[in-house]
């Protein structure tokens, strides 16, 4: 009897003890996270030489949540927009709000007017501005809502141009601060040492996108389009990575801390993410001098085998032979697809040719990609590596 009564106390003990660990098991799943890719559609947000605030933030933000996808198997990743369309501000906290998310992360671009040179990344969380330039970037991402109809009445009067408006953010009491900024100080963390960018600090604004919702978040601030050299590194492939990379490792420094993983919690070094598509890149209109002359359209020649060519860049408008955007390489083609201008280097059936070609022009087009092409038509890049393998 004694010696059952000790089997049943034993067994209570280790039913005890191990409830924790089931416990931490639950709490560590079901995490949510929603990537805010500021503007979009009607609203391209800051507009530099080459390319567009949207189209940054949009690849940007993409890239992050594949990051964390790929690493971190119970978070979950929503998007308030995963193409160019425009979703207003108080939509974009709803998706988050609806979907009872943990953690709000909306990028963004920055930008000054001309005359001024600004480098660097910053993220703010909310609350009152402390500097006049604070101020104006919370302006010029709220300014949005004067392109959604109805404003007035969806934001009680708040007037995105005005100094006063934002006097509400003084007496806001945000309960989640406290892990905002430590989000945000992770992250500036990384922009230094993973991305080497300017670190120009942690800061508060009143954004009415954070306002409206009800987890922790932070806005970031990638760079400045408006300063050339920052625009290119914004627009190139290896830059959106690694300032994408530089988030998720603050997500990754974040989540462990906040939450009870046994182990090593999630990986920060990760390996590098191939983009799919360069994102567009705006051209100046230039008059072609008489020595110019005009890129071939090839319109991919038809061949009953794949044929494989290297995309290296997207552009709304048509560029000229020798543009400088080529970098020196010749014969440049492009084929048109929803409304881009997509310029190829090399062509051939061969795909380890290609694959060659591809290592040889990757110190000017980091970013460049192969695509394959079949009866004049483009195809899946994966099924004409099937082919080929099977036609040798």
């Amino acid at each position: 009897m004694i010696t059952n009564r000790l089997y049943i106390i034993l067994g209570l003990c280790c039913l005890w003890l191990a409830l924790p660990f089931c416990c931490i098991k639950v709490e560590a799943q079901n995490f949510v996270v929603v990537i805010d890719p500021g503007h979009g559609g009607r609203d391209p947000g800051a507009i530099g030489r080459k390319g567009r605030e949207k189209d940054i933030n949009l690849s940007v933000a993409l890239k992050l949540g594949n990051m964390i996808q790929n690493n971190c198997k119970d978070v979950k990743v929503l998007y308030t927009r995963k193409s160019d369309t425009f979703v207003a501000l108080d939509k974009r906290a709803q998706i988050a709000n609806d979907a009872k998310a943990d953690l709000f992360i909306s990028i963004h671009t920055n930008s000054v007017a001309k005359g001024r040179t600004v480098r660097g990344t910053e993220t703010y969380t909310l609350g009152l501005h402390r500097t006049d330039d604070n101020l104006e970037v919370a302006k010029k991402e709220n300014s949005v809502i004067l392109i959604e109809s109805n404003h007035e009445q969806r934001y009680a009067g708040f007037n995105p141009n005005s100094s006063e408006s934002y006097i509400i953010f003084k007496f806001l009491q945000d309960k989640n601060m406290e892990n905002s900024v430590q989000l945000a100080t992770y992250i500036q963390k990384h922009f230094k040492s993973t991305a080497k960018r300017i670190d120009k600090g942690v800061h508060q604004a009143g954004f009415l996108v954070l306002r409206e919702t009800t987890m922790p978040g932070v806005l970031v601030e990638l760079g400045y389009i408006s300063t050339p050299d920052e625009e290119n590194y914004l627009l190139s492939d290896n830059g959106r990575t690694q300032l994408a990379k530089s988030i998720y490792q603050a997500f990754v420094n974040y989540r462990n801390k906040h939450t009870n993983i046994t182990g090593q919690g999630y990986p920060t070094d990760i390996p590098e993410t191939i983009i799919e598509e360069p994102i567009p890149v705006q051209q100046p209109a230039k008059k072609q001098t008489s020595t110019t002359k005009q890129t071939k359209n090839t319109n991919v020649k038809s061949s009953s085998k794949p044929i494989f060519k290297l995309q290296i860049l997207a552009s709304e408008k048509k560029l000229s032979a020798g543009n400088k955007q080529f970098k020196g390489l010749s014969p440049v083609n492009f084929y048109q697809e929803k409304g881009l201008y997509k310029y190829t280097y090399g062509e051939t059936t061969d795909y380890n040719k290609i694959v060659r070609i591809k290592k040889q022009i990757a110190p000017k087009f980091k970013g460049a990609f192969i695509v394959a092409f079949k009866n004049g038509k483009k195809m899946d890049v994966n099924q004409a590596i099937k082919e080929f393998k099977n036609n040798r």
